[in-house]
């Protein structure tokens, strides 16, 4: 049955950024299709905990700066949730951080604290967790790109940088590991309602030109992510490889 291939009894995922917003709607998603899940959070995550343990789910976390991990220790990390878990089947690069100045004023520490979080942190995660799917015979990663991974944006140099990157990523890995049974494709959020876009929402002025543009005529919510999320970590995605897809109340086509 075609519902079948969306399951994911059996599987662990590990997500990063879990603690809230798109990461832990996208955690939940997962456990509500079978996963078991790996949170990777700078804070701990009680309530997706709770949440994922209510549905029967196991649940393991880890406390870990994606600002200040070294290569090893995103290393050690996903040793260590293959230790307490078993295995790694799925992994979601959902982290990621932004910094709003004009691009004439912007600083050398905002530039290197959202490439390191948004690209340098997810392509070695990706890394780690691809020595495990190998030896496991495939899985599944999923980078969340976004809008500017499209477009130049205003007043967010690196996040443009790093979202543009990602997604160059999430075809260059997907090329190399195809042959291992390794899809690797990226959802692509519009604008969202999270504390990443708080800034924005309480902007007159630029929420209601974003909104204006948007056909749907709204502001994303977590729960718009979780078809897209489980989709891309399934059977059902098997044949999928380095697709970006836009998730964006059709943004995009205006």
């Amino acid at each position: 049955m075609i519902l079948d291939l969306f399951k994911l009894d059996g599987k662990v995922a590990l997500v990063t950024g879990a603690g809230q917003g798109l990461g832990q709607g996208m955690a939940l998603a997962l456990a509500e299709a079978g996963a078991d899940i790996a949170s990777l959070d700078r804070t701990g995550c009680e309530s997706t905990c709770e949440s994922v343990r209510a549905l029967g789910r196991k649940y393991h976390e880890a406390v870990v700066d994606l600002r200040e991990a070294s290569v090893e220790d995103l290393r050690k990390v996903v040793d260590g949730f293959v230790s307490n878990l078993g295995q790694i089947d799925i992994l979601v690069n959902n982290a990621g951080t932004i910094r709003r100045t004009p691009a004439i004023d912007f600083s050398e520490t905002d530039w290197d604290d959202v490439l390191q979080i948004n690209l340098k942190a997810a392509f070695f995660l990706s890394q780690a967790v691809a020595r495990v799917m190998m030896s496991q015979g495939g899985g599944k990663i999923i980078n969340i790109a976004s809008m500017l991974s499209f477009q130049g944006g205003i007043t967010v140099p690196s996040y443009t940088a790093a979202k543009s990157a990602l997604a160059g990523i999430t075809r260059a890995l997907a090329n190399e590991w195809a042959g291992h049974n390794i899809n690797v494709n990226a959802i692509a959020p519009g604008y969202m309602a999270t504390d990443n876009t708080a800034a924005l929402r309480a902007d007159p002025k630029r929420s209601i030109s974003i909104l204006e543009r948007i056909p749907a005529g709204r502001w994303g919510t977590p729960d718009d992510l979780k078809g897209a999320v489980v989709f891309l970590a399934s059977s059902a995605s098997d044949y999928m490889h380095g697709a970006i897809v836009p998730v964006d109340g059709g943004w995009l086509t205006r």
